[in-house]
């Protein structure tokens, strides 16, 4: 069953003024990466996810998504402890297409990660357990392909979505400087563990 999947960062003693340098650098890193080099949307939830956004503006895909800078910027003017900043921007990995009467196939495909940068006053603190920046990666689908068979060529798409995904998380962790970092899955369950479980049975 697949799950959700993050990446949270927290930083010592961080200043909440110094929040738009660490959430411009780690969208920042998502082009080296697989991802994209411009955001494509920012909101700005106030002081719990209840509550309806203040701020919501979508630049759109490609050219016209707003360089990381310019989006962190804009968003960040409305600048309050129980504040919270997100931003969307594309990240494409391998993902198993299917349709009806038709044969399964292997496409590179872009979907959009939630890049969020908590205040610290934001739903209670959130930011405790879940980083002064989470990444929202989406479904872990495309990191262990539990649905299908992992013949020759799944394994191969699977491990190449996995490194990408290390490469992201070690590149934003040291591009934004952060001292700790925390993959994790809304049911709690290791990706790590599931994906030696899972190549274990191709075995």
């Amino acid at each position: 069953m697949s799950d959700a999947l993050y990446l949270s960062l927290w930083y010592p003693n961080l200043r909440l003024a110094a929040l738009a340098e660490k959430l411009t650098a780690v969208l920042g890193e998502f082009a080296g990466h697989g991802g994209e080099a411009r955001v494509y949307a920012a909101t700005v939830w106030p002081v719990s996810w209840s509550e309806s956004p203040v701020l919501q503006h979508v630049y759109g895909r490609g050219e016209r998504g707003a360089e990381p800078r310019q989006a962190v910027e804009y968003a960040l003017e409305l600048l309050h402890e129980d504040y919270a900043y997100e931003f969307q921007i594309g990240w494409s990995l391998w993902e198993l297409e299917t349709a009806p009467n038709l044969d399964s196939r292997w496409v590179r495909e872009p979907r959009l990660v939630r890049v969020t940068g908590f205040g610290p006053l934001f739903d209670e603190g959130t930011y405790e357990q879940e980083g002064h920046i989470r990444i929202d990666f989406g479904t872990d689908a495309p990191f262990l392909d539990e649905e299908g068979e992992l013949d020759a060529l799944a394994a191969r798409h699977v491990e190449e979505n996995v490194r990408q995904l290390v490469e992201l998380t070690a590149a934003v962790e040291k591009g934004s400087g952060a001292t700790a970092r925390l993959l994790w899955s809304e049911l709690g369950e290791s990706l790590a563990q599931r994906l030696a479980a899972r190549l274990g049975m191709r075995n």
